[in-house]
């Protein structure tokens, strides 16, 4: 159950959960050289990260500037970003009890039942952030092409709405996918949900950036248009580079996943396996990256997180 291991999605069939990675192992120990990240690095990491987006919903909630329709998604995205770093930190402290330190059985229901509980959380992690990037991207759409009517149309209440559709949804799949992790059909699934959304992301960032220029000129008629729309294309960037580390960081994962369900004993797809723990470090640096981008891109957050640090009386409480 540690991050070199399989976890229950990535089994192969026939295989057990716990030693699915071993035998792996074994078949491709003369031809890769398994890449092995230490536990305090592995550690490190994943408590900076949940600290970090510990600190922006701490932010975020004490500051009553921040609570709009966009920040209430990018809580969620930190909420998904924090469930990736503590599923993977589970795993790891669980496969030392149970595997490593032999303080209990290494098999048997109840590593199961723990081991299906640390997927559940890695596969909302997953969804949760696609799904938060993907509401984000369509609350930006909105500010720059119906800028005049954005808070009619995008209320706190309705961004309310839209989250629990979200988590319930992911809560869901996140479910199936744990009970039908062996089944083929569900990695395909899986897949093709990830590729869907990530292209009605794309799609909404090429509409946004090609016409926004034009729409620009029409609303800088107006005395204040021109700022606001500006910030509305600075918000729009600060996303589109969320966007890019999300995929730098899990692309590698899903591809492992799909390596190991459609071509478990390919001596390539072996291979790849050998870097299994640099793809789950990978995952939990994304937890690490996205506050940074935050603080950097957003003046009021990076404001709100100076008076944290320094222990500074709030104005806006």
């Amino acid at each position: 159950m540690r991050t070199d291991h399989a976890s229950e999605i990535l089994r192969l069939p026939g295989q057990g959960n716990v030693h699915a990675h071993e035998n792996i192992s074994e078949l491709s120990a003369d031809d890769c050289i398994w890449v092995v990240v230490p536990e305090e690095i592995f550690f490190t990491v994943a408590i900076l990260g949940i600290l970090e987006n510990l600190l922006v919903l701490l932010a975020v909630g004490r500051n009553k500037n921040l609570h709009s329709p966009m920040y209430m998604f990018i809580c969620s995205l930190a909420i998904s970003d924090m469930l990736g770093s503590v599923s993977k930190t589970l795993e790891n402290i669980f496969y030392i009890i149970f595997c490593k330190m032999r303080y209990l059985a290494c098999r048997g229901e109840v590593v199961t039942l723990i081991d299906d509980v640390v997927d559940f959380m890695f596969i909302l992690s997953l969804l949760g952030s696609i799904f938060s990037l993907s509401a984000i991207a369509a609350d930006r759409y909105i500010t720059i092409f119906y800028a005049l009517r954005y808070h009619n149309i995008m209320t706190l209440k309705r961004a309310s709405v839209i989250l629990v559709m979200i988590w319930t949804l992911c809560a869901v799949s996140g479910v199936a996918m744990v009970k039908f992790s062996h089944a083929t059909a569900t990695v395909v699934s899986f897949s093709v949900l990830l590729c869907f959304m990530l292209i009605f992301i794309l799609c909404l960032y090429i509409h946004m950036f090609l016409l926004a220029h034009s729409h620009a000129k029409k609303i800088a008629l107006l005395s204040t248009g021109a700022i606001h729309q500006q910030a509305n294309i600075k918000g729009a960037i600060t996303l589109t580079v969320l966007l890019g580390v999300f995929l730098c960081c899990w692309a590698p994962f899903v591809l492992h996943m799909l390596l190991m369900q459609f071509c478990p004993k390919n001596p390539y797809c072996l291979c790849y396996g050998s870097i299994f723990q640099v793809n789950g470090i990978l995952i939990m640096c994304n937890a690490v990256i996205d506050p940074m981008i935050y603080a950097f891109r957003s003046p009021e957050l990076r404001s709100t997180f100076k008076k944290l640090f320094c222990c500074q009386k709030p104005r806006w409480t």
